[in-house]
């Protein structure tokens, strides 16, 4: 017995010594110390000191195995620690995001409120509370995208407004401005069918068109620096009067005539007006107590006069040669 415990012995160190590999050194193990192996189910002292040794071997030779594996892999990944560093790339903000924090800046300095509505709104709110009724044919100045007869995305942040006159209590002072994104149904080289706005609402005692003006002013001449020119259009909106289109000198040729002007020395920047009696009388407020302003602008075009872009399409298109310039 003990002879063949040798022989056994002998056998298995052999092929110990030539095994290189985990997989054929598991295999080996399963051989002779597995459930069914050559050396389960024998007992004796003898037996004993064969497991213990081949148990040994096996364990070093497999340490051994994965340290030569450890080296290979860290000899392939050596690090040349002379090579010049990898910066890394930061971000930045988009220019429409640069352009809308500017514009927040500038009126939170002069003490308006931020407020904010859904951009899926009720035709109410988006409409008629604005003075504009089923059929009414300033309806089709804005393309709109309806999703029922009652919801469509909202084609301004007007419906801010009206929303925020509605939960104030009546006849209190309200200083907001409605920033946020409008739809609509246009598509070209100077409108998109997702937009940004601006839209701004003062509601108090007194308020007057001087006060208007007074806002408009300060805020344009922030914007766009001291040299530029204001001046005040009469128009039409339903939900103010009087209402007014406000232009600003030419910032590319200062006011001299140039092709982004079509020669007339003036760029449109945004319409405003006084809130129509109407309009504070169905959000409960009274025209004879109180009276407000209201205004609006597109992100996009203060962000493409600000910095002379051409195609408002270039800030949706994620070109990075474009937005890397900002």
């Amino acid at each position: 017995m003990e002879q063949e415990l040798n022989s056994l012995r002998g056998t298995a160190l052999n092929e110990l010594s030539e095994i290189t590999s985990k997989e054929a050194l598991n295999d080996l193990k399963i051989k002779y110390l597995g459930k069914k192996g050559l050396l389960t189910g024998m007992l004796g002292q003898v037996v004993n000191e064969i497991r213990n040794e081949i148990e040994d071997i096996i364990a070093t030779k497999l340490e051994a195995m994965k340290q030569a594996e450890l080296s290979r892999k860290l000899a392939s990944e050596t690090i040349d620690v002379t090579l010049p560093g990898r910066s890394t790339e930061l971000g930045h903000l988009h220019p429409l995001t640069l352009t809308l924090n500017r514009i927040k800046d500038t009126f939170m300095r002069m003490g308006f409120e931020i407020a904010e509505g859904p951009e899926v709104e009720k035709d109410y709110y988006n409409f008629e509370a604005l003075n504009l009724p089923q059929d009414h044919p300033a309806r089709d100045m804005q393309d709109s995208f309806y999703i029922t007869k009652e919801f469509l995305l909202r084609t301004h942040t007007s419906p801010v407004q009206v929303r925020t006159l509605q939960s104030a209590e009546p006849n209190q002072p309200i200083r907001i401005i409605a920033p946020g994104k409008v739809y609509r149904r246009d598509y070209d080289a100077t409108h998109s069918p997702m937009f940004q706005q601006v839209e701004g609402l003062v509601v108090d005692e007194n308020i007057s068109f001087a006060d208007l003006k007074g806002t408009l002013e300060l805020f344009l001449k922030e914007t766009f620096g001291n040299r530029v020119n204001v001046r005040f259009r009469p128009s039409f909106f339903p939900f103010t009067e009087p209402s007014a289109e406000v232009d600003i000198s030419c910032v590319m040729c200062e006011g001299k005539g140039c092709r982004v002007c079509s020669g007339t020395g003036w760029l449109e920047i945004l319409g405003s007006g006084m809130v129509h009696p109407r309009v504070l009388e169905m959000s409960n407020f009274d025209p004879d107590k109180v009276s407000g302003f209201a205004f609006g602008m597109g992100v996009e075009r203060i962000a493409m006069l600000t910095y002379g872009i051409d195609d408002l399409r270039l800030f949706f298109d994620n070109d990075m040669r474009f937005l890397r310039q900002f």
